[in-house]
């Protein structure tokens, strides 16, 4: 599909012209943010960065040209394009002269548009969208970071416990063109009394046992990255000093004069809502506003079950080599069982699951039992099934992968498996098995 994988911001005020675009774009594999006046897409667009934002000149509550002017003063800046009424061309071409991507005017055909948004979405750099999993939601993830990691705006990851807020802090550091060192900090880790010696360093006999100079998180970080984890937990005495290092981007160690420049881009990290802790008076506003220039939230696990496998054999061939395991692979109905489960813990506890099951497995695969011993999942966990069914989800998946493996091209996958053209067809059918399912 022509958008496939790709977010696209649509600000249209009139429905019908909306979900009619919104519709077809949805078709193409895009997914779409539909925003209906510019006050709605300001704030979309600071939660999340799209692809490409595709915006109405005329709106209800301000022009398309007042959003695009916003959004210019901020980083990072998404592609515009604009779809205008002829009344409004000359306005479009100074747009274009201010950094829009590119103008459509009405009436086009849809075959015109999409040529027009194609040729306006962002390369993709790196290539690799999948480096953090399959599902949409991790593959626009992915691109964002990507983008971000051009810029050094300090960026917030939101997200429960679990889902992979410091794996993205480390593929964003990865992505930089300089990326220097990767230091990572537990803010609740760190008793509260040694936080500001270990963030900031100290000098020699700035306190009771500091006989030698200590250099801190801040400073080690270099012009890396710091990523401070759990940050709803630093003390409120902290967050004073935390705000004046990101304005000032220097800081003095403890007990020292001499300023320390900092030069390192600054992730932070949360699985609270700040906003309450801040109305709690337990987190500042000011250092809200400063640590939130960018933020973006991992999904659940739960919300994006696409990943699932891929993980699951990321997790395996891992655990497999540390504990020099002789199993051969995963069970299929492991695989459905992991599905039908919410993962309470998310990437974690499915790690943590793996890791124990490849351990303790008695066979040479990896099965449901291993996977959850206390005999449950997202459904009951079946100690038995009949052999149709244990068939069938073998079928599934060696024919899912032998589609991946060919690109869909169904005659190299036949002779993959060993089948004529027809029966693969016939087995597609009752399997319910779609072209493309498996990306």
């Amino acid at each position: 599909m022509l958008l496939s994988g790709r977010t696209i911001g649509l600000l249209e005020d009139d429905p019908i012209m909306g979900q009619s675009l919104q519709q077809r774009l949805s078709l193409e594999g895009a997914t779409v943010n539909l925003w209906t006046n510019g006050k709605e897409a300001i704030a979309g667009l600071e939660r999340t960065v799209p692809d490409v934002v595709v915006s109405d000149m005329r709106l209800p509550d301000m022009s398309g040209e007042d959003v695009f002017r916003t959004m210019s003063e901020r980083k990072p800046m998404p592609p515009f394009l604009f779809i205008t009424g002829y009344a409004d061309i000359d306005q479009a071409v100074r747009l274009l002269r201010s950094g829009a991507a590119h103008y459509l005017a009405k009436p086009f055909e849809m075959a015109e548009f999409l040529q027009q948004l194609a040729s306006v979405l962002p390369s993709e750099e790196h290539g690799d969208d999948e480096a953090l999993g399959r599902s949409a939601p991790m593959k626009s993830l992915c691109r964002t970071l990507t983008r971000l990691a051009r810029t050094r705006s300090t960026l917030l990851l939101t997200g429960e416990t679990g889902a992979g807020k410091e794996v993205c802090a480390t593929f964003y550091h990865q992505a930089a063109p300089d990326p220097g060192p990767f230091i990572a900090v537990n803010c609740a880790a760190i008793p509260v009394e040694l936080m500001e010696s270990e963030l900031f360093g100290h000098e020699r006999g700035a306190f009771t046992g500091a006989q030698s100079r200590h250099l801190g998180y801040a400073e080690r970080a270099g012009a890396g990255t710091l990523f401070l984890d759990e940050i709803g937990e630093m003390p409120l005495s902290l967050q004073a000093k935390l705000l004046r290092l990101l304005d000032e981007r220097r800081f003095h160690r403890v007990g020292g004069e001499k300023l320390v420049e900092f030069e390192a881009r600054v992730v932070c990290a949360t699985n609270v809502d700040l906003a309450r802790l801040v109305r709690d008076g337990k987190f500042r506003e000011d250092l809200l506003y400063r640590i939130n220039v960018v933020s973006l939230e991992v999904p659940p696990l739960r919300e994006r079950s696409e990943d699932i496998p891929w993980l699951m054999e990321l997790f395996f061939d891992r655990a497999v080599e540390q504990f020099d395991a002789g199993l051969s692979g995963i069970s299929p109905l492991t695989e459905e069982a992991a599905k039908a489960y919410s993962w309470p813990g998310n990437v974690r506890e499915l790690r943590n699951r793996i890791e124990r099951g490849v351990a303790l497995a008695l066979g040479t695969l990896l099965m449901p039992a291993d996977l959850f011993p206390e005999g449950r999942g997202g459904a009951p966990v079946p100690s038995f099934v009949s052999l149709e069914a244990a068939r069938d989800a073998a079928e599934r998946t060696q024919i899912m992968r032998a589609l991946e493996i060919t690109g869909n091209e169904m005659a190299a996958a036949a002779k993959l498996l060993g089948i004529s053209r027809t029966t693969l067809w016939e087995k597609m059918r009752r399997l319910e098995i779609r072209t493309g399912e498996h990306h």
